[in-house]
């Protein structure tokens, strides 16, 4: 039942502490919300207590009431108080638009051989899931640099969703529905393809970047490279949200010139381990990242002298977390490796084939990327 208020009992609430506010009739306590606002947290602070209808639609449309309304709402004012309709926020996000353009156009009742029932589902489902459980953390954490938190990436690894993110594959087995209700064999690349865009209509790319950049750019060579504990440890409990990786290659010498990698991985005698020294800078993901899947130098110049490891933190591996463009959500890093014991099997593919294996996950990175652009477009 809808809490109601008289404005006198509002009238109390204006302070720091404790900031209500009315729009056409109903409340919002604006406490904690404050110091997200683009105007600043002060101008709240003087306006508490207040009906600030007329101060709200001459600076904002109704679209800003839709997307923060339902979650700040704490009642209605009482019958006797109430001037005029009692107007609820509702938030629309999870609706499909009517918007031109802002869907695709499947979805606006054309025809397409490349969507059928489980599309639908999938996608309607996400945006409710994103819409509940996901847009008021990322919207925070994009403001204020939080990166998301354990439990959301617990989450969304325990639903499946790192693993729809990497699109289909033998990785999809230990889950045997999808959100959705899709099936793990019949999961195809349009189903990712809705997970990209959906998640990109979040328009918070630098918290978008802290749920999956990272993983998605890192696990696949784990999977496709890796030995039988690489494939049925380490890469399951990244994809169930359990362990966080980021991929090492760029450093600050080189930029993305990735022939030229200067990190260097030595070999022992004993042929049973690595030493790793080296830096990576601008890397997504790796401040708070457990794996580092890290390219080095093992032999001579040039591409053919490199190698891909998968490196676990630990003694020799530390962490500069890097102000960017952007929302540090996305954790971008400077990681330097000092001294660190590589064990052998750590190894992803064969000695001196680290820049084929760097290439070929470059392709499905390159495809996520084009997704997430349309979907900010829409």
């Amino acid at each position: 039942m809808t809490e109601t208020f008289s404005r006198a009992e509002v009238s109390k609430h204006n302070t720091q502490d404790d900031c209500f506010i009315i729009i056409d009739n109903v409340v919002y306590d604006v406490t904690k919300f404050a110091g997200l606002h683009p105007g600043g947290e002060f101008l709240l602070y003087e306006l508490g207590g207040l009906d600030v209808t007329e101060d709200f639609y001459s600076l904002h449309r109704v679209e800003v009431l839709e997307k923060f309304g339902p979650r700040l709402k704490v009642g209605v004012l009482s019958g006797s108080d109430a001037k005029g309709e009692i107007i609820e926020p509702k938030s629309s996000f999870a609706e499909i638009s009517e918007v031109p353009f802002a869907e695709p156009s499947y979805w606006r009742g054309l025809h397409s051989p490349y969507y059928n029932q489980t599309h639908i589902d999938l996608r309607l489902a996400l945006r409710k899931f994103i819409d509940q459980e996901v847009r008021e953390e990322a919207e925070f954490g994009e403001v204020n640099g939080k990166p998301p938190s354990k439990e959301l990436l617990q989450k969304i690894g325990s639903m499946g969703i790192n693993a729809m993110i990497l699109g289909p594959g033998k990785h999809l087995k230990g889950f045997n529905k999808l959100l959705g209700g899709v099936k793990a064999e019949e999961f195809d690349y349009f189903h990712e393809q809705i997970v990209h865009e959906e998640f990109a209509r979040l328009m918070c790319p630098g918290f978008n970047d802290g749920m999956f950049a990272g993983m998605t750019i890192s696990v696949p060579p784990l999977f496709n490279f890796g030995n039988d504990h690489i494939k049925s440890v380490v890469g399951p409990a990244v994809l169930r949200g359990e362990k966080r990786s980021c991929l090492a290659i760029t450093e600050p010498y080189v930029g993305s010139d990735v022939a030229n990698v200067r990190t260097r991985a030595e070999k022992s005698s004993c042929g049973t381990y690595y030493t790793l020294n080296g830096v990576k800078k601008w890397i997504t993901n790796g401040h708070g990242a457990d794996y580092f899947i890290t390219l080095a130098r093992t032999g001579g110049p040039g591409a053919g002298g490199l190698s891909m490891f998968l490196v676990e933190r630990g003694d020799g591996v530390s962490t500069k977390l890097l102000k960017t463009s952007y929302s540090t959500a996305a954790e971008t890093t400077y990681i330097a490796f000092e001294n660190v014991k590589v064990p052998a099997e750590n190894l992803l593919g064969k000695e001196g084939k680290g820049f084929m294996v760097a290439m070929g996950n470059f392709n499905h990175e390159r495809y996520a990327l084009c997704i997430g652009f349309l979907g900010h477009a829409r």
